[in-house]
């Protein structure tokens, strides 16, 4: 049996702690309509009733989770679809390391997929921002989330990421559980999915061997997915506008927004793209580096892969073309695709306040969708001139 008794802190809740959770959560004043809008065949206390009688974290997964994100891709996706699953030793724990494009359903959707195909489902981290009450904690904490630590000294930040480093790495190899992590802190904004090296140098903190033995028993599997309709697509670019004038900061209640926003809207086409394992010749390669070019080697594996399954749409490629003023990709797409967009796109751009300036949202908004096709040009470009990718 594991001792994680040190990481009480951050650790998901055990059977017991979740069944009070959820009974608790039962009690939510809202809940009857919630479970009218995700179970409408069922009377309007069928989900209090259910919270209340669950008493393991997988039954809440199983009866309550996968029904719910079933029901979102049902009612706000075109079509899904997903690729790579045979990449996966369901005998053996991993490190999912996935690109980030929405705070919820990317790891959501992650989990129904091992679970359908009966590969057990992850814990994953989740920054600690978003638990803003008691209701969320009870939620998320009940899903096998790990509370990532954010906002706080560079003293503390330290400690929090030798604690969450030495969890991650005690799940994988003592082969409790695998792990959903994202490859960078919060969600890409811009359309470039790029792993953070510090977070590379995080997950090496807690490694006891040479630098080959502590990735190589992490057993990374980097994931990635796309949407047709990025999630919250104009809430990101409003950000990122505001951003560059001086610092961006949050108002109360932005993330649940964000969340929100980011379930119910329309997201068109969803694919998730599993990737091969790092290869043992791979982190070798990386060892033989000096320093941080190590842990770039590691990035970078991770990378290419990212980048090579995200999946490109019609909207990316007629948003490259519109922002570079160019028909390089006009095979891709016809007249109705790009009017569509276009109509699409003023009208998300129609909802942010006026103060903010209309030519640079419109721009922004357009790189959300185009970058992902920059970044699988800069991999072509990369395999032609043996460059560097980002």
């Amino acid at each position: 049996m594991v001792d994680l008794s040190e990481f009480e802190s951050i650790s998901p809740y055990t059977d017991a702690e979740a069944a009070e959770a959820l009974s608790k959560l039962a009690e939510y004043p809202l809940l009857a309509g919630v479970s009218q809008q995700f179970f409408p065949e069922e009377s309007p206390d069928f989900l209090k009733n259910l919270l209340k009688n669950i008493k393991t974290i997988d039954e809440f997964q199983v009866l309550v989770m996968q029904k719910f994100v079933r029901w979102v891709i049902e009612h706000t996706a075109h079509n899904f679809s997903y690729d790579g699953i045979s990449n996966i030793d369901p005998d053996k724990k991993f490190l999912a390391l996935s690109n980030h494009r929405d705070i919820i359903l990317d790891p959501a959707i992650t989990q129904l997929v091992l679970y359908n195909n009966g590969i057990p489902m992850t814990e994953i981290a989740v920054g600690d921002n978003l638990i803003t009450n008691k209701t969320i904690e009870y939620l998320i904490r009940s899903n096998r989330m790990i509370k990532v630590v954010r906002g706080i000294t560079a003293r503390e930040l330290y400690l929090s990421s030798q604690l969450l480093s030495k969890y991650i790495r005690l799940n994988v190899t003592e082969q409790r559980s695998s792990i959903w992590l994202a490859q960078r802190q919060g969600r890409t904004k811009n359309g470039y999915d790029v792993t953070e090296q510090g977070l590379l140098k995080m997950l090496d903190m807690s490694g006891t061997g040479d630098f080959q033995k502590n990735f190589e028993e992490l057993n990374i599997i980097p994931m990635s997915i796309s949407y047709e309709i990025e999630p919250c697509d104009i809430l990101k670019a409003r950000e990122l506008v505001i951003s560059r004038k001086h610092k961006y900061v949050k108002a109360e209640g932005e993330d649940l927004n964000s969340i929100m926003v980011g379930i119910m809207s329309q997201k068109g086409n969803i694919h998730l793209n599993i990737g091969k394992p790092l290869t043992s010749e791979e982190i070798a390669e990386a060892a033989l580096c000096d320093k941080n070019d190590r842990y770039q080697k590691i990035r970078h594996a991770v990378d290419i892969r990212v980048i090579e399954g995200y999946k490109l749409w019609k909207n990316n490629y007629i948003a490259y073309d519109i922002a570079n003023h160019s028909f390089k990709y006009s095979d891709k797409y016809d007249a109705a695709d790009v009017e569509k967009f276009v109509a699409y796109m003023e009208h998300q751009l129609d909802t942010v306040e006026p103060e903010v300036n209309r030519d640079d949202l419109r721009r922004v908004f357009l790189d959300i969708y185009a970058n992902s096709v920059v970044t699988k040009e800069l991999l072509e470009k990369e395999r032609i001139t043996g460059g560097i990718l980002l």
